[in-house]
């Protein structure tokens, strides 16, 4: 897929800087008893020609980093045939089309897919419609692979500010998006430390959680948590520095998700 590169004012701001450590690694939360604690990434993403033929409805992408397993029968306990790496594109044969388990807060169920020429079940808690984020890829970038398959996906930019203070908004809607679609896609997006999984929809009504190795010069580095009668509301990142800011809030808009990040430069 091709990259995409964004140019704007706050990119004087090395990368780096959003993340609260330097050299975070990128992760996706896992169920516990079906993925280790440190795998291999890897980064499979179909070719773009392919995707334009291959009918959407069919076909699903693994989100979890560290790999989902593939399944003999429709649980999570059966024999693993398979470790199917992050981005994998996998077939889908038949869904249950019905939540049955909850999984770190994750309703889904077990799909029958095919993977490497291989038949078993996986859970769809971890598979997506959206392929995820390359490495490195801008968040214009992104938007415009996305619409290739999907036209309904939305991206817009807004400056304001000063030359010596400018103030950035970005935002992504993805269409049709469950909570841990974008909340995947916005941690990969926008380099979540991995102690950040996706929040439970059971908890307080507003949970505020630390990052516990924030380096050295970070005012505040935590994931804000909103909720409402046990259902999410909001999920926001907030980032601090001396010189440097930014928020990504993850939130409804009607049937669609929609990401903003907003830095400021000081």
């Amino acid at each position: 897929m091709k990259k995409v590169v964004l140019i704007f004012v706050s990119a004087v701001i090395p990368a780096t800087l959003f993340s609260c450590k330097e050299n975070t690694p990128k992760e996706v939360i896992v169920p516990s008893d079906e993925e280790n604690k440190n795998p291999k990434q890897e980064l499979a993403l179909a070719n773009d020609s392919k995707i334009n033929k291959e009918p959407q409805s069919d076909y699903r992408y693994v989100t979890a980093l560290s790999g989902l397993s593939l399944r003999e029968f429709n649980n999570l306990q059966s024999e693993k045939l398979a470790k199917m790496p992050y981005g994998t594109k996998v077939k889908v044969i038949a869904s249950e089309g019905k939540q049955t388990m909850n999984v770190s807060g994750i309703k889904g169920a077990m799909d029958e897919v095919e993977f490497n020429h291989k038949k078993g079940f996986a859970f769809n808690g971890y598979l997506s419609k959206f392929f995820p984020p390359e490495k490195d890829i801008t968040v214009k970038g992104y938007a415009r692979e996305l619409q290739q398959q999907f036209p309904a996906v939305n991206y817009s930019e807004t400056t304001s500010g000063t030359a010596s203070n400018p103030i950035t908004t970005q935002t992504l809607t993805l269409p049709d998006a469950q909570w841990h679609e974008a909340f995947s896609t916005a941690k990969h997006l926008f380099d979540f430390p991995m102690e950040f999984e996706f929040p439970n929809p059971k908890g307080k009504d507003l949970e505020i959680i630390l990052d516990p190795d924030a380096k050295k010069g970070v005012w505040t580095c935590q994931l804000e948590i909103t909720r409402k009668e046990d259902l999410l509301q909001k999920i926001e990142y907030v980032f601090e520095a001396e010189k440097f800011s930014a928020k990504v809030v993850i939130a409804p808009d009607g049937t669609n998700m929609k990401i903003t990040r907003t830095e400021e430069v000081r």
